[in-house]
């Protein structure tokens, strides 16, 4: 583990994603999250199971290029979002949604 993230794992997972896709995926116990974008997968997978007390069984990450913002004449770039999709063990849950 990289000396980044080793004290601060809740550091790793900023939200979780609520996304059509992303919700058809928890049928498949697969779960997606917005993650720091330095971030490695082992960090990925340390912060989800100390954050939920879950098993973790494989991760996939997806880094796609900044996007160009225009306002006016003015120009700049979107904040690096990178997303992880954290499939768990069979069994295991992490509760999204609270229950009314």
């Amino acid at each position: 583990m990289t000396k980044l993230f080793e004290n601060r794992l809740a550091e790793v997972i900023r939200k979780p994603l609520i996304t059509e896709k992303a919700t058809n995926a928890l049928d498949l116990n697969q779960y997606t999250f917005e993650v720091d974008h330095r971030a490695a997968k082992p960090e990925i997978k340390a912060a989800v199971e100390s954050m939920f007390n879950v098993k973790v069984i494989g991760i996939n990450t997806m880094n796609p290029p900044r996007k160009t913002r225009r306002v006016g004449k003015f120009s700049g770039k979107r904040s690096q979002v990178k997303k992880a999709i954290v499939r768990l063990a069979e069994g295991d849950k992490i509760q999204l949604f609270p229950e009314s």
